[in-house]
């Protein structure tokens, strides 16, 4: 039935955000040992910019301190889950064109088309949230920004600890394609996903729709 298909398909999808995007979508982060709330014990820069301004640990905790705050008077944890899985799950490991064309973890859900995107209804509000972040500890991407709040959620909900990787480098526009994230209701023609995206997902099951979406992210 059409409701139990809509259930299953969101359970599953809540499924594999918890256990699985965190781990994948961290390409372009640094390793670096890690101090309190996984912050980095040495200084980070952007990979890709030479003359990007040095993100400190005292940066990403004063971060991690705000975006606190902004936890404890808003109950936004559920947002920012989803802002920073949507952030992500563009990401395609069989483009050639590279970062950032390739999507990913790289703060580009923040720029129009993406963001108005009929999967990401709803998340301007958090990306609004998050932007006196970025403006009181600008050396911190929003790419950053979007998977610390994520994560912090988690955390201050009851959930484990997750061991993140900071320098991220964010992208300076959009990613255009539509379709690259899971869908969980049925279309018209009885098939979740569809061929709008970089890789087709159309399968006449949730579970196949969600197989394909991840393969492409590898």
């Amino acid at each position: 039935p059409p409701l139990q298909n809509r259930t299953v398909a969101t359970m599953k999808i809540a499924l594999v955000v918890f256990t699985f995007g965190f781990q994948v979508f961290s390409a372009s982060a640094f390793a670096q040992p890690r101090g309190a709330l996984g912050v980095p014990k040495t200084p980070l820069a952007a990979a890709d910019s030479e003359s990007a301004e040095c993100t400190t640990v005292e940066s990403l905790q004063g971060a991690a301190s705000m975006i606190d705050g902004i936890l404890e008077q808003t109950n936004a944890g559920p947002l920012f889950v989803r802002l920073a899985w949507h952030d992500a799950g563009t990401f395609d490991k069989d483009l050639t064109s590279g970062w950032p064309k390739h999507g990913g973890a790289n703060g580009s859900i923040r720029f129009e088309p993406e963001l108005n995107h009929g999967a990401n209804a709803g998340l301007s509000g958090a990306v609004k949230l998050l932007e006196p972040v970025k403006e009181a500890y600008p050396s911190v991407s929003y790419a950053d920004i979007f998977q610390m709040a994520s994560a912090l959620s988690i955390e201050r909900a009851g959930g484990p600890k997750i061991d993140m990787k900071y320098g991220r480098v964010d992208a300076e526009k959009a990613f255009e394609p539509e379709g690259n994230l899971p869908d969980a209701e049925a279309g018209d023609d009885g098939n979740f996903g569809g061929d709008s995206g970089t890789v087709s997902t159309k399968d006449t099951s949730p579970d196949g729709h969600l197989r394909k979406v991840f393969y492409r992210m590898g």
